[in-house]
């Protein structure tokens, strides 16, 4: 059905932009030809316009894929058109120069037009598409060849993420009546640095809403974007206290990326909360340190570091944060200071503990700073995803993450921060196996 509308379409949006060599070629009424030219007008609006369908009940989905057709049309036309053109012009000019001119011109601005309003639709329901193609295609739309470049691009880009996101809603629809992720605790989320919990952008992207679809019970750590381990663990252990005491459950589970495993880890070993936490599973958490850490507190100058902390400090302050301690945060994470982690927060016996870390292949598997952050720790350390190296997120049961593409998986990727589909890797679909096997094993 869906091959069949899109001939249809097709061959209506051809004869619309070839309505002038087919008045040579076929021999009409002037009142016909009117006639004619109204109806494939009212056809081409309907094709701009036509909302399309989509299976799952998505409107987003419904708008991406619509965009991605307007563009297959487009193209398909363009083959179309230059066949017809090359064969009009061919049989000579008979029409005049001027009818000559609008033979070319008219299928040029109507595929365009076409074309264009395919790239508005993915421009503004894609989550794939990337800002600097959005930027490209505002300032070079009209250029000649580049614009079939961009568009190009676009569609490649929206014909994925149709694709992965239809198959995602199609999986979770199937498997929504097992709840694989709910858990016999529920699940404490806890961010890393430099970040905090909030409802219009969450840290962890679109992983806490694929957990909660598949039966999940999720809250969040709540602590501040920066300071100390020692702070932060207290304000995770209020978060603990209170979520035990919301759902009456005997413990929880706790899920913590890069500095929050830290955090976690001391509220459970030095505020007593080993006796409440069934499972600890560290993100790409730096237990025994960052040494480019370290590095960079040597080199960069005490005013320059004073100077940024008070910035950010007054920043976060406005945010939301009560005591934001740049300093701090940021000290706790030298691989000095986390020589005596170990020492000072010995793991429970009351506790299971796991921890996950990803690497990145290249520096150009993610943008500024971690690409920076990639080539430094590189030459300190080895692999890394671009903050933290590789064996130092190793604590208890380990998993090393490293897909076989050029991409990699960086500090960032790991918890969907740019909510991006990357191939090799469902992060949705890895946090959903993370806690299936929680149910499993009984936690």
């Amino acid at each position: 059905m869906k091959i069949c509308k899109f001939i249809s379409e097709l061959i209506a949006l051809v004869i619309f932009c070839s309505l002038i060599p087919l008045w040579k070629i076929v021999p009409l009424s002037n009142a016909l030809k009117i006639a004619f030219t109204i109806l494939f007008s009212i056809i081409y609006i309907c094709i701009i316009f036509r909302k399309g369908k989509e299976k799952s009940g998505n409107k987003k989905l419904r708008r991406l894929n619509r965009g991605v057709c307007l563009i297959q049309l487009s193209a398909f036309a363009i083959a179309a058109e230059a066949v017809i053109l090359a064969a009009y012009f061919v049989k000579g000019l008979q029409s005049g120069v001027v009818n000559a001119v609008f033979a070319v011109v008219m299928p040029i601005i109507a595929i365009g037009i076409v074309m264009f309003a395919g790239i508005i639709r993915i421009a503004l329901n894609s989550r794939q598409v990337k800002i600097k193609d959005h930027v490209l295609m505002v300032c070079f739309w009209w250029f000649p060849i580049v614009n079939l470049f961009i568009a190009r691009r676009f569609y490649k880009v929206a014909g994925r993420e149709y694709i992965v996101e239809s198959d995602r809603i199609e999986l979770e629809n199937a498997r929504a009546e097992n709840e694989i992720c709910r858990t016999r605790y529920p699940v404490i989320m806890v961010h890393g640095i430099f970040f905090r919990d909030w409802q219009i952008f969450n840290y962890w992207g679109r992983i806490p809403a694929a957990l909660i679809r598949n039966g999940a019970t999720i809250y969040y750590g709540k602590q501040q974007s920066s300071g100390s381990v020692a702070r932060s663990a207290e304000e995770i252990r209020r978060t603990i206290l209170k979520v035990i005491e919301e759902t009456g459950a005997e413990k929880v589970n706790i899920i913590a990326h890069s500095k929050g495993g830290l955090d976690s880890r001391y509220a459970i070993s030095r505020l007593g909360m080993d006796k409440y936490v069934a499972t600890l599973t560290t993100i790409n958490t730096p237990h025994k340190g960052c040494d480019m850490v370290d590095y960079l507190l040597e080199k960069v100058p005490a005013s320059i570091a004073e100077f940024i902390a008070k910035r950010y400090n007054g920043i976060f302050a406005k945010l939301g944060d009560e005591n934001p301690d740049f300093m701090a945060g940021v000290h706790d994470l030298s691989a000095v200071r986390a020589g005596k982690y170990d020492e000072e927060m010995p793991d429970s016996p009351l506790v299971s503990y796991r921890s996950v870390m990803t690497v990145m292949r290249s520096a150009s598997s993610a943008g500024f700073p971690l690409n920076i952050g990639y080539k430094m720790i590189k030459k300190l350390n080895g692999e890394n995803d671009g903050l933290v190296w590789e064996r130092s997120a190793v604590h208890g049961e380990y998993r090393l993450i490293r897909p076989e593409t050029k991409r990699g998986i960086s500090h960032g990727d790991v918890i969907d921060l740019n909510r991006e589909n990357i191939s090799g890797f469902d992060v949705r679909e890895f946090y959903v196996d993370m806690l299936c096997k929680l149910q499993q094993e009984g936690y």
